[in-house]
């Protein structure tokens, strides 16, 4: 049974403080100029229309710190100190509204032991710093256009690499879950992971992301040159 609950009038914080839980799912949609170009890729999945995600993880453990942790694939930069791979951050870095304007929390029930497995094994690709690949995802977006490819391996595969929504396909599988079945893990795109068929419950923090106010200005200046043409 598949279950959407939407939340508006929340901030991103108390929305990641009530629903995280070790083992669920977390997609943002980010506002960057990169995040915005995979939104825009991922149409070819969403009947043309932008998608709401462009970055996804697993939720840990609240730790002593009383911060709840992500295990990801990301290029993380703070003080010219770069992180590119799969790593652990506070969630607290999804916080900012204005740089992520949506956010969705799937609870697949995973079983504790199954809970365990999962976490475990994401934190041994940190341990031994698996790689950000950003050939592979280039080779998704390529694929993306090609739908025949996406069953098959990404032909920019590189070994010990992924990047996001691909690490999230590749860790559930190894607790025998397919998130995308058809879709080879390495094209799994975060759209892919909110609409797969296995039963959940999904928390969706529903928040304009932008394009309201791009189609307003386009509008804008649609009617500012018929106004010209007319003169």
């Amino acid at each position: 049974m598949n279950e959407v609950i939407t939340l508006r009038d929340i901030s991103n914080a108390e929305f990641f403080t009530k629903h995280a839980a070790p083992g669920r799912i977390g997609l943002v949609g980010g506002a960057t100029l990169v995040d915005r170009a995979i939104r825009r890729a991922e149409r070819h999945v969403c009947d043309g229309k932008w998608s709401n995600w462009s970055h996804a993880f697993i939720f840990g453990e609240k730790r002593s710190d009383c911060h709840i942790w992500v295990i990801e694939s990301d290029l993380q930069a703070a003080r010219k100190h770069i992180r590119l791979g799969v790593q652990e951050n506070r969630v607290s870095k999804y916080f900012d509204e204005k740089l992520y304007g949506a956010a969705a929390i799937m609870d697949l029930g995973l079983s504790e032991e199954k809970t365990l497995e999962l976490i475990s094994a994401g934190l041994d690709m940190v341990s031994n710093a698996t790689r950000y690949s950003v050939r592979e995802l280039f080779g998704t977006l390529i694929a993306l256009r090609a739908p025949g490819l996406r069953a098959t391996e990404n032909k920019l595969s590189r070994e010990k690499s992924f990047y996001c929504s691909a690490l999230v396909q590749h860790l559930f599988c190894g607790i025998k879950i397919d998130l995308t079945p058809g879709i080879h893990a390495k094209h799994t795109t975060p759209e892919d992971i909110f609409r797969t068929p296995i039963a959940r419950t999904t928390y969706v923090l529903d928040r304009d992301l932008g394009e309201s106010k791009i189609k307003a200005a386009a509008a804008r200046v649609r009617s500012k040159l018929k106004r010209i043409r007319g003169q």
